[in-house]
């Protein structure tokens, strides 16, 4: 008798286990790409294998190879030297064995947008080769799982951005496979999402037998695999449990608050410091990590002033905190500079205007709204978040704050100006970095920032001189005559927030703008944003790192167009707060709060 899983559909064939049907196996591989003149190593003679039954993390920044290990796993790519075993077969002479074994779950999963979701799965299955009797019981347990159930009739390409991540991965699930790659899959959803997708995950390691390898920019969720493999440049850094990177960090991790309660210039100031190798601010503190084991008092002692006492206590190293201290290490030994402060033009110093305005906001399409009754105010230079689950009406807010789409009611003023009268005028006085990234990927980096200062009607040497700004304050001189489209993520998110700059705007909108960013180039892009608002730049944002929105200085949560809870991180975190969950974090405030709403509705 076939060995089955768990809801009775047939596993692929399986051989005795023995050393060489691992589920992977790298043995020296290296692979170059040519890109135009540039040749770019990938991997290189990298060596590991992962253990069956277990969730294994990728964790590296941009460039490091994760995705071109991944494809090379999948038997998409050949490798230029070296060998990969999947499941006891030899990637590159067996691929079609292997792509019969395994699920692959791209970070671009391919689903037919113009297809319902029973379309896509119908397809998905008829790709796979399931049997027309075995697919009514697994439509149905995937549909439960994912929680789509009563979404089967709906087009893929009107599904939120958490619900298409959860079709694609049920699509890759259609045939149970005895090993499943996921690139990235929580990229560009929002938390509730992010742990629905981890809950089905688990469901297929602990229920089904599956071997997992999963990469992913978010290093929280490093924490939730059972083994993690760091890779910088191809090379490998280390694979252990989570947890034993963390031990490491025994000494190194610390809060500190100043007692001027200026935590963007505290943290400035402490990132400075020859004593640390990371600074983030975490609510009203800075959490910072030290380059060597050091005591809390000392530490005080060094960062106090005659101007500001800083007050520092010693707190649990976590995953990230090793992580960041290696490649912070790789830096330093590749004479890797830190990012220079970005200051835009001329900034007044008036902090007390209000700049945005918008009362009783709404957005309907037909009979739906999109947005209802939105209202808040942002002051100049002032981080202000817009956060709720995908579909929550965020973009839809953005897009009319920006004066590109109208609003069906309500009042909205930017920059002084009447957006019903004055939207065009209101644009010339605004920046914006769209989700995407939407650079011209056929233009190199010089060409798409002389476009976009022209379409803001810079010309002659005022023009000349901001876009060599630009390439200085970016780090890009090296890179000018690049096409952008083959820059990697974190450098085209330098080249999109330099063109939303160039023509010094006083309010900067940024939707989304470190989705699928790794953790380095996100701490330089709010180095760089922390510094606007130091400078009198009003800053609207909207983001699913919860992390990123303890930067804000005030934020709206939204919930199908609706606000669910307005304040400062640290006050919506005290008021989420229960006896089980004493001290929670950004991301259990905002997840209980869209639960309470949803049980309400």
């Amino acid at each position: 008798m076939s060995a089955r899983t768990a809801n009775g559909l047939p596993l692929p064939p399986q051989q005795p286990a023995s050393t060489t049907d691992l589920p992977l196996q790298v043995r020296e591989i290296s692979i170059h790409f040519q890109v135009g003149k540039r040749t770019i190593t990938a991997l290189e003679n990298l060596s590991f294998s992962i253990k069956q039954g277990i969730v294994t993390g990728l964790i590296g920044a941009d460039g490091a190879g994760k995705t071109t290990l991944m494809r090379l796993a999948s038997g998409l790519l050949v490798p230029d030297s070296g060998s990969l075993s999947v499941l006891g077969h030899d990637a590159t002479h067996e691929s079609l064995t292997v792509q019969g074994m395994i699920g692959y779950m791209p970070q671009r999963f391919g689903l037919y947008e113009d297809l319902t979701v029973q379309e896509n799965l119908d397809l998905y299955s008829d790709l796979q080769g399931v049997a027309d009797d075995k697919r009514p019981v697994r439509y149905a347990q995937l549909m439960e799982m994912t929680g789509m159930a009563s979404f089967t009739g709906r087009l893929a390409g009107r599904l939120s951005g958490g619900m298409k991540q959860k079709l694609g991965l049920a699509c890759t699930l259609i045939r149970p496979p005895r090993f499943l790659l996921l690139d990235e899959p929580t990229v560009g959803v929002d938390p509730v999402s992010r742990r629905e997708l981890w809950n089905i995950v688990y469901h297929q390691v602990k229920n089904e037998g599956m071997t997992v390898l999963l990469s992913t920019a978010y290093l929280d969720e490093a924490e939730r695999c059972d083994e993690v493999v760091l890779l910088h440049e191809g090379k490998i850094l280390g694979q252990d449990p989570p947890d034993t990177f963390s031990r490491k960090m025994a000494g190194y991790a610390f809060e500190a608050q100043g007692s001027q309660r200026n935590r963007r210039a505290l943290q400035e100031r402490l990132s400075l410091s020859k004593k640390v190798t990371d600074a983030l601010i975490l609510g009203d503190q800075v959490r910072l990590v030290t380059r060597k084991p050091e005591k809390a008092e000392e530490l005080a002692r060094a960062f106090s002033t005659d101007l500001e006492q800083v007050r520092i206590k010693a707190v649990e190293p976590r995953f990230e905190d090793a992580f960041i201290s290696l490649l912070n290490k790789c830096r330093e030994d590749d004479d890797t500079e830190s990012c220079p402060l970005i200051l835009p033009g001329q900034i007044t110093e008036n902090r007390d205007e209000e700049v945005i305005v918008v009362h009783d906001l709404q957005r309907k399409f037909g009979d739906f709204y999109a947005v209802r009754d939105l209202s808040f105010s942002v002051g100049k230079g002032e981080i202000f978040g817009l956060l709720g689950a995908n579909g929550a009406g965020k973009s839809t807010t953005f897009r009319m704050l920006c004066g590109l789409l109208p609003a069906s009611g309500g009042t909205l003023q930017v920059a002084g100006l009447d957006l019903r009268i004055a939207r065009a005028e209101a644009r010339g006085r605004i920046g914006y970095m769209a989700q995407k990234f939407s650079m011209y990927a056929g233009l190199t980096v010089r060409q798409n920032l002389k476009f976009f200062s022209s379409a803001y009607g810079l010309s002659g040497k005022i023009q000349k001189e901001r876009i060599g700004w630009a390439l200085e304050a970016f780090e890009l001189q090296s890179l000018g005559d690049n096409v952008s489209g083959e820059l990697p993520l974190g450098y085209k998110q330098r080249l999109a927030m330099a063109a939303a700059l160039m023509h010094t705007p006083e309010i900067l909108f940024l939707d989304e703008p470190t989705s699928g960013v790794d953790p380095l180039a996100r701490r330089e892009f709010w180095h760089r944003i922390n510094a606007l608002a130091e400078a009198g730049v009003t800053v609207l944002v909207t983001t699913h790192f919860m992390e990123e929105a303890e930067y804000c200085d005030r934020l709206v949560i939204m919930a199908r167009g609706q606000v669910l809870a307005a304040g400062d991180p640290e006050q919506l975190k005290k008021d989420a707060a229960t006896k089980t969950m004493p001290h929670p974090t950004m991301e259990d405030t905002f997840i209980a709060l869209i639960e309470q709403f949803e049980d309400q509705e």
